[in-house]
């Protein structure tokens, strides 16, 4: 009888798309962060010219890269 082990040191490998889907994940996440920065070192001046309040900047500057 022949049986088939696996032993804990075998490698998992990653369903197929999986590294593809993460690294979209991390770069959308880091242009967001950089877009963030941008908006954080706009002058009120200029946030006026977009719409955008200082408040609302400051709250969307402080909000994680993953949001």
């Amino acid at each position: 009888m022949t049986t088939k082990t696996q032993f804990a040191t075998t490698p998992r490998r990653l369903p197929p798309g999986v590294f593809g889907r993460v690294l979209a994940f991390l770069s959308r996440g880091y242009d967001r962060h950089l877009q963030r920065l941008d908006l954080s070192e706009l002058t009120d001046e200029q946030l006026d010219d977009i719409g955008v309040s200082r408040r609302d900047a400051e709250s969307e500057v402080a909000r994680p890269f993953w949001r």
